[in-house]
């Protein structure tokens, strides 16, 4: 693994900019846009993932970087509860629903995977350095 000098060179934070992508196509190619509050809970927590492991990392220490990290994953989980809803309503396939429960439950163990990895890691950050 090379050396990360910002947020986009993270897997985590492109795969949960996919994700975001897919639900945002999700909206914009089905009825789903009529359905207000389920439009703008799935758009704010699909969102919320990449937003927060941006966040976190633009905080420059692992103990806020860890905090947003767990905030970000459980957005995933939000997100993925909210993809039972939009199938369950009919506005997406079988198919892309399985396709993006595994996108959320692999996203979701790869950012518990950097969890644990922060927590053991010596690095600390660039606002811990003397």
């Amino acid at each position: 693994m090379g050396t990360i000098r910002r947020f986009e060179d993270l897997e985590i934070w492109r795969q949960s900019r996919e994700l975001y992508n897919e639900v945002y196509h999700i909206i914009e190619s089905t009825q789903l846009k009529n359905n207000f509050r389920l439009c703008n809970q799935i758009d704010g927590s699909s969102g919320s993932v990449m937003d927060n492991i941006a966040e976190g990392f633009e905080r420059n220490g692992n103990k806020e970087f860890i905090q947003f990290l767990s905030i970000a994953k459980a957005s995933c989980g939000e997100t993925r509860s909210q993809l039972y809803r939009v199938y369950d309503r009919k506005f997406i396939s079988q198919e892309k629903f399985e396709a993006l429960i595994e996108l959320t439950e692999t996203l979701s163990k790869k950012i518990n995977s950097f969890i644990k990895y922060l927590n053991t890691t010596d690095l600390k950050g660039t606002k811990y350095k003397p």
